[in-house]
């Protein structure tokens, strides 16, 4: 019977540690109209189905993505595209691309038409996300760590409500955007790269939803005549900030007015998860009741022999 309870406990502590670090993954596109000089070959709707770090994913962009052409500090720089774009969204899980009903269609919409109808595109499905480091932070971080000659600080700006520590432009709406394209139209300028988040502007009514805004920026950046290529990543709401200072919960409860947005949300992938947890937990208490009754039944002791019923 203890051995019994302590192999219970035992995949109990195994089941639980897989749940939590089952990795929050979200997916991540590039795509240009086309292909200006990054790869000798034209790469069109390429997929990496591996499961990567936001730094794996900066140094692929760089290398695979020819992002190092211009955003790399090169003395033999040449000026291939005129804007590259790094929009930061918090929507989509990877689990949320198969899916029939969308939180955002337009977003989707936007991200699947991008994709097929360019010339030069890669995804990354699966890209593991925590809760260490804002996802704009990772990825300027990795695009420093390989460029191999410095990295071009100087030529990035940030929408204002991006988390950055560096003292760098900022653009406060969609016209400081725009005007910044028509600037890098200059052919001696050289490439800028532009952090987009997607929660919008912050001195803005931020009514538009995130697939609204790269809709609108992809359609300016059409409008400019200027070369360009984006890359869109996301760090979906829901991860939770700072879990060593949070007491233990029930994070799948249902939501009150004093949940924090987003921990008491549980998608169809959490739904999935807490039932599979459920039933392991209602199978192991029936294995355990069905091992104490085998051992029960093992312990009754019947004679051997039946004494012949005396006669009087």
């Amino acid at each position: 019977m203890a051995a019994a309870w302590a192999a219970a406990a035992v995949l109990l502590l195994a089941l639980a540690r897989v749940s939590a670090a089952a990795p929050v993954t979200a997916p991540a596109f590039l795509w240009a109209p086309n292909n200006y000089g990054f790869s000798s070959h034209e790469a069109k709707e390429t997929v990496h189905y591996q499961t990567i770090s936001p730094k794996s994913l900066a140094k692929s962009v760089l290398e695979e993505g020819g992002w190092s052409n211009f955003v790399c500090s090169r003395e033999d720089h040449q000026k291939n595209v005129d804007v590259a774009v790094l929009f930061l969204g918090s929507k989509l899980q990877s689990s949320d691309i198969s899916k029939d009903k969308q939180v955002d269609p337009t977003l989707v919409g936007t991200l699947k038409h991008s994709f097929t109808s360019s010339k030069f595109s890669m995804s990354f499905p699966y890209v593991a996300m925590s809760d260490d480091e804002k996802l704009e932070k990772s990825l300027i971080s990795g695009f420093a760590e390989n460029c191999n000659n410095g990295f071009g600080v100087n030529h990035i700006t940030y929408t204002d409500t991006c988390t950055v520590s560096e003292d760098l432009k900022e653009h406060h709406d969609m016209d400081s955007i725009h005007v910044s394209f028509v600037v890098l139209l200059n052919p001696s300028g050289q490439t800028n790269l532009i952090v987009f988040c997607g929660s919008g502007f912050k001195d803005l009514d931020n009514t538009k939803s995130e697939g609204e805004l790269l809709s609108e920026l992809v359609t300016l950046l059409k409008k400019s005549g200027a070369k360009y290529t984006i890359l869109y990543a996301s760090q979906p709401y829901g991860l939770l900030e700072n879990p060593s200072n949070l007491p233990l919960g029930r994070y799948l409860a249902e939501k009150t007015n004093t949940t924090k947005a987003g921990l008491g949300k549980c998608d169809g992938e959490c739904m999935v998860k807490s039932t599979l947890l459920e039933g392991s937990f209602v199978g192991i208490v029936l294995l355990i009741i069905l091992i104490s009754g085998l051992k029960c039944m093992m312990g009754i002791d019947t004679p051997s022999k039946f004494e012949a019923p005396q006669e009087s």
